[in-house]
């Protein structure tokens, strides 16, 4: 079973989202059968590169939020981040493009990194003081810390069209499929949760899409020869050779 989680990286819901879905997957009975695939969203896709500024004065003017219900936000964040046992500055950190980070974890995903380097972001970007944005050495160091050539990352950086296509696939299916907002998890293409659900829910939706797998439908092949554990069919022949 395949479960597809699109996220972005400033996205506070899809940090906690993501422990509370591993701590579900983590008692799944089935959990070797289970493969993850982490899919790209931007919440601010349209932001420039060097257009950064503290997240609460982006609260504030995005979401028309006072001062001190952008402090409450965050406050609660913290709180529910802690409860996962995640790490949460709730003061001092500042919020930017993400496209560059994405356009990093296609390159990681390839490699066989992607957990990985995504795990580095989030830390990076929720729990340390040096900023995630408007670096391209602290996303290197990043990359490298998640097991990645710094020549490689360095090279996705240099060019804005390196993986670009790949992250916006990945957002144009998103939109395919309905989903408006991040954290999203998709169960085999059939289930979909929104959202940094419990870790209750999440158990849920494995175990159900677990057993509601349609098995493979076999077109009648007429008795067509074919090989098996056994050997392999041969016409006239007695037995598989």
């Amino acid at each position: 079973m395949r479960v597809e989680i699109w996220s972005d990286i400033a996205c506070p819901w899809c940090y906690v989202g993501k422990a509370r879905f591993e701590k579900a997957l983590a008692a799944f009975p089935h959990r070797a059968g289970v493969e993850v695939v982490h899919r790209s969203f931007e919440l601010d896709p349209g932001r420039a590169k060097g257009d950064v500024q503290p997240v609460l004065a982006m609260l504030t003017a995005k979401y028309g939020m006072s001062e001190a219900q952008a402090h409450a936000g965050e406050d609660n964040l913290g709180a529910q981040a802690a409860a996962e046992g995640l790490d949460y500055r709730t003061r001092g950190r500042d919020h930017g493009s993400t496209f560059d980070m994405h356009r990093l974890l296609h390159l990681a995903k390839e490699r066989g990194r992607q957990e990985a380097l995504l795990d580095a972001l989030y830390r990076a970007n929720f729990a340390d003081e040096r900023s995630v944005f408007g670096d391209d050495e602290r996303l290197v160091e990043l990359a490298v810390a998640a097991g990645l050539d710094a020549d490689a990352a360095r090279d996705v950086l240099a060019d804005p069209t390196a993986y670009a296509d790949e992250v916006r696939a990945d957002e144009d299916e998103a939109a395919r499929l309905g989903a408006t907002g991040v954290p999203f998890f998709v169960l085999d293409r059939a289930y979909g949760v929104s959202g940094a659900q419990p870790a209750e829910v999440f158990a849920r939706a494995l175990t159900q899409a677990w057993g509601e797998r349609t098995p493979l439908k076999l077109v009648d092949d007429g008795g067509a020869e074919a090989c098996g554990p056994d050997g392999c069919a041969v016409p006239g022949a007695e037995n598989p050779r």
